[in-house]
């Protein structure tokens, strides 16, 4: 197994982490875990980074409320992460053709 130098690791884990004042909408309720279209009416809570965790800082109405609050940080962390390197498809493999000729024998 290929060991990955700490320094490179460290380096793609902050391309990861958000930056210190970004900020992000999670739903109200019992189920925070939700996506934003399931209650797009519910209220949203404000969350703000502080470069170690998520922290409270404020209440929107509703979705829409909550998008212009943290206006375009999910769009800007989205575009600082990597997307993973995919390579080509193998080739398409010939068709199964018998070797031998198969008849039907007669029927006569």
């Amino acid at each position: 197994m290929d060991e990955e130098p700490l320094e490179q690791w460290a380096a793609r884990r902050e391309q990861h982490r958000p930056t210190p004042g970004e900020r992000q909408a999670t739903p109200l309720g019992n189920r925070p875990e939700q996506g934003s279209h399931v209650a797009p009416d519910a209220p949203r809570g404000i969350q703000e980074w502080d470069g170690q965790q998520w922290i409270p800082a404020g209440v929107a109405e509703d979705f829409e409320a909550a998008a212009r609050e943290t206006g375009m940080d999910a769009v800007s962390r989205a575009q600082r992460v990597p997307l993973p390197a995919f390579s080509k498809l193998p080739a398409m493999p010939e068709r199964w053709r018998p070797t031998e000729v198969f008849r039907r024998p007669d029927t006569n």
